[in-house]
């Protein structure tokens, strides 16, 4: 199945030139629904995992049923102030000012493999604040998986860890 069939393309969203890749569509069809989470299952198990850690928020979509799939923990990387309780940060650079990623405190216990997800991997800036901030708890971060890598954006380059997609996009 080729998942590239089921994820829609929106031109100008969020703002003029920007082409949108809308996981939504996919997630509506449960067969495309299905063999996307077995890709990335069967790509995830290999790293042996102990914790899926998704990141906010499409990323939430994909890591959870895939923590429940692979038998292990799932836990949130959020944007500053929006998890409960006493919280672990990690404030990266953006091209203009900078932004903050958040676990809660305790979420990951000292030496936990741990595989980030998101459902896209862009520039690598989020997917690479979130692999620092997790290594500051103690996390052994093993992987990185998503369904959509636009390649041309050169994101995989910046993460230091093997880097899983279903699909790319190479323009």
């Amino acid at each position: 199945m080729d998942l590239k069939d089921y994820i829609r393309s929106i031109p100008d969203f969020p703002k003029p030139g920007i082409l949108f890749y809308d996981v939504s569509t996919l997630l509506a069809h449960a067969d495309a629904w299905q063999v996307t989470m077995g890709r990335m299952a069967k790509a995830a198990r290999a790293h042996q995992p102990d914790v899926i850690a998704g990141v906010e928020s499409r990323g939430f979509l994909v890591a959870a049923p895939l923590a429940l799939k692979l038998g292990c923990g799932f836990i949130m990387v959020r944007k500053r102030g929006k998890l409960p309780g006493a919280t672990i940060q990690h404030t990266y650079q953006l091209e203009y000012g900078e932004d903050t990623v958040e676990i809660q405190d305790g979420a990951i216990e000292p030496g936990q493999r741990v595989i980030l997800v998101d459902d896209l991997l862009a520039t690598g800036g989020t997917c690479t604040a979130s692999i620092e901030l997790l290594r500051k708890v103690g996390a052994e971060v093993c992987a990185m998986a998503c369904i959509i890598e636009l390649g041309f954006l050169k994101g995989r380059e910046r993460v230091d860890v093997p880097v899983h997609a279903l699909v790319t996009y190479d323009e």
